[in-house]
């Protein structure tokens, strides 16, 4: 019986390891799969939204912006497609060897199975097993006897059971070899096309590059008008938020316009949105990040900086601004150039929706997640529809992009 001890103990081992290295690879798999699925959808939106033929009569910067754009993006979409060749190839490499190991098993299976079956012949006549039942000295060893020839009998059926799971498990096995080559195959064949697409970008980057520098100064003046824009909508947004929360802070004495005085039920609405960071939904139903949040180089000019104190998304034309969670209308505007902006209250944050054509609510009124705040604006020189998205918590501001899903 020590056979049948250290049989099972091998079996259950390799089971075990075997089972623990493919869930893991997969799962693994999976993530990398959804990544390069958004990616690849991402690309296709910026295709549709940024390249279009309508859109090719848009300024020189928002070109420059888009491309560079679609250039890192492919290039993630590279790394991520590197990535789950890498893994398939340690994932062949591991069914090779587990391929080995079975092979191994079955022939050490069949090999024992073989001994059981001549000994079993060897004794396989019903006189034979009576003889050794009535050779018995007592009743006792008759029936440990009995009960023997009884476990050696289950053994063997065990043994030939073992190696018909052994041989389909070596078939299985073989079949995902076949399959997760094929897989490779196709992953790098798409990575050799958008590495391809990827030089003609960066090539047509260069172009576009080199004809931005041929009409320098018209470039300069639009980074200053860019600067300009930008410093302008800082200052309305800061003054507009230290408006409202001196606004809502006169109601309970607080004449402070850094903090907002929360009432039991805005500090409900504060922890749930606290609650949803990096959950929260879109502020559009479809578009991409056209541009990001933070500090970030020119692209013609690295040495140039750039600031966005929120993140812009591109989208459809007709395209409405949703709220991202429930809130209150605590403030609508429209500046000098007659661009409108939305501002939601949800207790201590405030979101913003800014670069609006048309505004379907009103001061005061409750709204709830996904409700349309608006419609967005669409140039009518570039034919772009974007909106300009920010977020606050009382005066400081926050990266959508770490509470946005997916942003």
């Amino acid at each position: 019986m020590a056979i049948k001890k250290w049989y099972h103990i091998v079996l259950g081992v390799f089971t075990f390891f075997l089972s623990s290295i493919s869930f893991s690879q997969t799962t693994e798999q999976k993530a990398l799969e959804a990544k390069r699925t958004r990616l690849q959808k991402e690309i296709k939106e910026m295709n549709r939204l940024l390249f279009a033929e309508k859109k090719e009569k848009g300024n020189v910067l928002e070109q420059m912006d888009a491309l560079d754009r679609k250039i890192n993006i492919k290039q993630e979409l590279i790394r991520v497609t590197n990535q789950q060749s890498n893994l398939l190839n340690r994932q062949i490499n591991s069914n090779v060897r587990s391929i080995g190991k079975l092979r191994q098993d079955l022939e050490l299976l069949k090999k024992d199975y073989a001994q059981l079956i001549q000994k079993s012949y060897q004794n396989k006549s019903q006189e034979n097993r009576l003889m050794f039942l009535l050779s018995s000295q007592n009743f006792y060893q008759a029936f440990k006897r009995l009960q023997h020839m009884k476990q050696y009998a289950k053994f063997r059926k065990k043994q030939g059971e073992d190696i018909i799971i052994k041989t389909e498990e070596l078939a299985q096995l073989n079949k995902d070899l076949v399959s997760q080559r094929k897989i490779k195959d196709q992953l790098l064949a798409e990575n050799k096309r958008v590495k391809n697409q990827l030089y003609q970008e960066i090539s047509s980057q260069k172009d576009l590059l080199q004809s931005i520098r041929q009409n320098e100064s018209k470039y300069a003046t639009a980074i200053n008008e860019k600067k300009k824009e930008t410093r302008r909508i800082n200052r309305e947004i800061e003054a507009l938020i230290r408006a409202a929360i001196t606004s809502s802070n006169k109601r309970s004495g607080n004449n402070s316009s850094a903090k907002f005085s929360l009432t039991p039920e805005a500090k409900l609405i504060a922890n749930n949105f606290t609650a949803n960071k990096g959950n929260l939904i879109w502020p559009v139903e479809k578009g991409i990040k056209s541009q990001g949040f933070g500090v970030y180089a020119d692209k013609v000019y690295p040495g140039i900086k750039h600031e966005n104190n929120g993140v812009t998304i591109t989208t459809d034309k007709g395209t409405q601004a949703r709220a991202i969670f429930e809130g209150e209308v605590i403030t609508i505007f429209t500046n000098k150039m007659g661009v409108k902006g939305v501002y939601l209250r949800h207790g201590n944050y405030i979101s913003m929706y800014y670069n609006l054509a048309k505004i379907y609510v009103q001061k005061g009124d409750k709204v709830a997640a996904k409700e349309s705040l608006g419609e967005i604006y669409t140039n009518r020189f570039s034919g772009a529809t974007k909106l300009k998205f920010y977020l606050y918590e009382d005066t400081q501001k926050l990266n959508p992009e770490d509470w946005i899903y997916q942003l």
